[in-house]
């Protein structure tokens, strides 16, 4: 009897290359925005966290995402004008004694319309504060 020349054993197929998880689309992009607005109420509990934590989110995200380079900006562009407006509520207490007062309604300002800030941008829209300076265009 002849030997039986079968064809070469097919190798199973090869398993998909496992991809790396890549976080992004419309829902991440807003998150992030709403956390650069959101970390500003840090400062309530650490010095200058109300600048520090909008500054990070952006340095990190802000080649990534668009709206996140627009909000940040614009968070940190508050926040400095608000630690601005807090630091002249000093010599108003001393001079005509209406710095506490000041303080409590600017402080009560920049609570609002971060919250705003943070619903907007998580809606995707890019909202601008009122009575900001920009410093970082």
């Amino acid at each position: 009897m002849e030997p039986i020349n079968c064809p070469p054993p097919v190798p199973p197929p090869a398993p998909p290359a496992p991809q790396p998880f890549k976080a992004s689309g419309p829902q991440d992009e807003r998150m992030w925005a709403m956390l650069c607005h959101l970390t500003t109420l840090s400062g309530m509990v650490i010095p200058f966290g109300n600048i520090i934590g909008p500054l990070v989110i952006w340095l990190i995200k802000r080649e990534v995402y668009g709206l996140v380079n627009d909000q940040g900006k614009e968070a940190l562009n508050f926040q400095i004008t608000m630690t601005l407006g807090g630091l002249l509520c000093i010599p108003l207490f001393f001079v005509c004694g209406i710095g506490i007062a000041v303080l409590v309604l600017l402080s009560l300002f920049d609570i609002v319309f971060t919250i705003i800030a943070a619903i907007k941008a998580n809606e995707g829209v890019c909202y601008r504060y009122p009575l900001c300076i920009r410093f970082i265009k």
